[in-house]
């Protein structure tokens, strides 16, 4: 995790200092912060044959690609011994999609290809008819098709060339929707709100901005994820029109108080409303550097028909010995320096009401790394001096 704490200042400086209330908030409509209970996708999940592969299929040790290949070729009135059979343009894959609400027979879905043996590369395949499942194991779509992937692998060995993933692809449209999933609205007696980030002054609003719509009281906030309204008593032609006209108010949402830190890649988000207590920071580097290298101290002769270091030795002999056949070799040894580099403690100091922006350029005249930041601002926490909340992933 070798970021700068410039790359920290500038990821984190593209938010405007906050130093109004007002500042805060922003508005959004409620369709965008909101879902309506029981009207949501469903994850649908298969298994398949990938065909038509140029010899980057599954090997002859994924069993289960021969297996599946011999109970398609019986349905077909073909019989074949999974044992005998050596093919490298099949692979096994499992097939993944989301079913949207109101989804009727007919309707068309994308898919996802996914391999699940060791195929190179699912390149200029096609997947055979595959039955999608949902959770309660009923059979909701079918999926058949070409796939159409986003990289290639080329090449064997030492000289092989992989862009992206060759493993996974699409097939769009590729599924075709055989159960009725649609939810009858006119049902509903209650409609139910889920803010998808749970927050009491949130749900308050919108009830309030719900009421203030209608004029009377048809809505109320049971708790800090959920908004009930009242169908009789919004007196809506349709619930969907209810629906439709609840989810285009505006309200002013505030940003929370929060800071996310991701230790693994050193990315820290804080949010514009997070404040800080007068609170002074000291850090400083200490690097300890080992170095090994290797010196020639000297030579000595090797190999030859001569004894080492008689020079002269015989008839036509020289100083490397008898023939001439000894070599001169380096004796080299190794020397190890270790150098210790203790610089000056910097510090800087925040005082009441400080923000984001303050906190960065203060950490960055410090020279701090992420790493460093991630450290100073657990001990701001831990001290008491932040008004926010802090999450580590």
């Amino acid at each position: 995790m070798a970021f700068s704490a410039m790359a920290l200042a500038v990821a984190l400086s593209v938010l405007p200092p906050f130093a109004l209330a007002d500042e805060l908030s922003r508005q959004v409509l409620v369709r965008d912060i909101t879902s309506v209970e029981g009207v949501r996708e469903n994850m649908l999940v298969g298994y398949g044959l990938v065909v038509g592969l140029r010899g980057t299929g599954d090997r002859q040790q994924t069993i289960f690609t021969v297996q599946t290949l011999a109970n398609a070729m019986q349905k077909m009135g073909v019989l074949i011994s999974p044992t005998s059979v050596v093919v490298k343009n099949v692979a096994a894959v499992f097939i993944t999609a989301s079913l949207p609400a109101f989804s009727r027979p007919g309707s068309k879905l994308d898919v996802t290809v996914s391999s699940i043996g060791d195929a190179q590369s699912l390149d200029g395949g096609v997947l055979l008819m595959s039955s999608l499942y949902g959770p309660d194991g009923k059979v909701y779509a079918e999926a058949q098709g070409p796939l159409v992937l986003g990289g290639y692998s080329a090449g064997t060995g030492a000289n092989r060339k992989e862009v992206n993933a060759a493993n996974v692809g699409i097939i769009p449209q590729g599924a075709l929707v055989e159960r009725d999933t649609s939810v009858d609205l006119s049902g509903f007696k209650t409609v139910s709100l889920l803010l998808h980030n749970p927050d009491f002054t949130t749900a308050v609003q919108i009830a309030d901005a719900v009421n203030k719509e209608f004029n009377k009281p048809v809505a109320s906030a049971i708790d800090n994820s959920r908004v009930d309204i009242s169908v009789a008593d919004a007196s809506s032609q349709t619930v969907t029109m209810l629906i439709s006209r609840v989810q285009n108010l505006v309200l002013q949402v505030h940003t929370p108080a929060k800071i996310v830190v991701n230790e693994r890649t050193g990315t820290i988000v804080m949010g514009g409303d997070v404040k800080l207590s007068p609170v002074s920071v000291i850090h400083g580097n200490l690097s300890i550097q080992v170095v090994t290298t290797y010196v020639a101290v000297g030579v000595t002769p090797v190999g030859g028909l001569g004894q080492p270091g008689q020079a002269g030795a015989g008839p036509g002999g020289d100083s490397r010995g008898r023939g001439g056949l000894d070599t001169l070799q380096p004796i080299v040894v190794p020397e190890t320096s270790l150098s210790a580099n203790d610089s000056a403690a910097q510090s800087m100091r925040l005082d009441e009401g400080a923000n984001v922006d303050e906190l960065v350029k203060g950490l960055h005249a410090i020279g701090t790394s992420a790493r460093d930041v991630v450290a100073i601002l657990q001990a701001i926490r831990a001290e008491g001096g932040m008004q926010a909340e802090l999450e580590v992933q």
